[in-house]
């Protein structure tokens, strides 16, 4: 299965999973951040990202520019803590 139909299934099943309250929660939330202009600032599909040093879950230093070559890379941002 392709990743498109994995997050599919997944957006098809949320209800029966998460719940109403839940979900009308999650819409408000999404709502509220289209209305605040941010979504303009993402990144395009296909934009390149700049070279930049982050912490890992560890604590330890990390390059965009290392890991780029050591391969492809996906980058996934967590609010709060690990």
């Amino acid at each position: 299965m392709v990743l498109e139909e994995t997050l599919q299934e997944i957006k098809r099943n949320a209800p029966s999973r998460l719940g109403p309250d839940f979900l009308a929660a999650a819409e408000r939330s999404i709502e509220e951040l289209r209305k605040s202009g941010i979504v303009e600032k993402f990144a395009k599909v296909g934009e390149i990202a700049p070279a930049f040093e982050a912490s890992n879950a560890k604590g330890n230093p990390i390059s965009l520019t290392n890991l780029i070559d050591q391969g492809p890379v996906v980058i996934s941002f967590y609010r709060g803590r690990w």
